[in-house]
């Protein structure tokens, strides 16, 4: 829903004031064409190929994989905001589907009612009162602001791949490293089809969903009332400019 959202209410770069969110708007436009054409060239064939050639019955074990080596980052970060039982949920979840669930390639915690949570360090640093700072784009690897930057290392040194690297040689790693890569850009080929056919500014579109979805992931889906009239106010001001350049 923020995805459409924003493609909607992504204007032209012409008819907008530079954001103050956005003060680094030409690094970042040019940092999101350099890692478009990387997208485009490489990552988009290899996940069409993936996508279409790949049973679902795999595509989802693979993907449940890989989301179950990122979880505990999850559980540590919800011990971090004070989640204690959303914790201790998160981590029998992790251990749950790396034992009965073969590795996580089983979703087997959510058959018994283990809810899947979202949470990394970027959204405790929100919880403990950082301010977002302004939005960055990093090439090759996506949206950003200065305060989700420290979720990069964080995610990093707690992700079970990171650890598996040091069992497993390099021509078991590397190939599920590159795996890795495949299936999350093929987890995300749906909102870039809808960027493509939609937005009338790819790159506002990008931001603004990416910080909006930011937001509902730090408020776990419960905005404050303010955010809900800011959005009200933002579709004012885009009536309003588009009313003023109408002859």
């Amino acid at each position: 829903m923020a995805l459409i959202t924003a493609g909607c209410a992504a204007l032209p770069n012409e008819g907008r004031q530079l954001d103050a969110h956005d003060p680094y708007e030409r690094f970042n436009r040019g940092a999101y064409r350099f890692t478009d054409e990387i997208d485009r060239r490489f990552l988009e064939p290899i996940a069409d190929v993936y996508l279409e050639r790949v049973p679902e019955a795999v595509q989802r074990p693979v993907n449940n994989f890989y989301r179950n080596l990122s979880y505990p980052a999850v559980a540590l970060n919800s011990f971090l905001q004070g989640k204690v039982r959303q914790g201790f949920s998160d981590l029998f979840r992790f251990l749950i589907n790396s034992t009965i669930g073969v590795f996580g390639l089983a979703d087997m915690a959510g058959h018994m009612g283990l809810q899947e949570n979202n949470e990394d360090f970027g959204q405790t640093l929100a919880v403990w009162g950082v301010n977002s700072g302004p939005y960055i784009f990093v090439p090759a690897y996506g949206p950003s602001t200065r305060r989700d930057l420290a979720d990069i290392p964080a995610s990093f040194f707690s992700d079970g791949l990171f650890y598996l690297a040091f069992a497993l040689s390099g021509p078991v790693l590397i190939p599920l490293a590159v795996l890795r890569v495949v299936d999350k850009r093929a987890a995300l080929s749906g909102p870039m089809k809808i960027r493509d056919q939609t937005a009338l500014d790819p790159y506002l579109f990008v931001r603004e969903a990416f910080l909006q979805q930011r937001e509902y992931l730090i408020h776990d889906g419960d905005l404050p009332a303010e955010h809900y009239n800011d959005l009200l106010f933002d579709d004012f001001l885009i009536e309003d400019e588009e009313n003023n350049a109408t002859p």
